[in-house]
């Protein structure tokens, strides 16, 4: 669960920028605020469901732009990561 929480905030600081103002808020609340889903949802004032889908949407987004553009890959040989 770490790992992937880690693997998707490296995603999100790549490409973030591309995700809709919501799903950007949803993966700051839930992978760098470490806010839960009740949490979210009451602090954007939809319900969990919707978060959850919101969230899933997004990190399905973020994956499916590495899998495009190799951002992260090339940056991790570059680092030795």
């Amino acid at each position: 669960m770490l790992q992937e929480s880690f693997e998707t905030s490296v995603l999100y600081d790549f490409y973030g920028p591309l995700l809709s103002e919501k799903q950007q808020r949803f993966v700051e609340l839930y992978h760098l605020e470490n806010c839960s889903l009740t949490e979210i949802a009451e602090a954007v004032g939809v319900s969990k469901q919707a978060v959850s889908e919101g969230l899933k949407r997004a990190e399905k987004a973020l994956a499916n732009y590495e899998d495009k553009l190799g951002l992260v890959a090339r940056w991790k040989k570059e680092n030795g990561i």
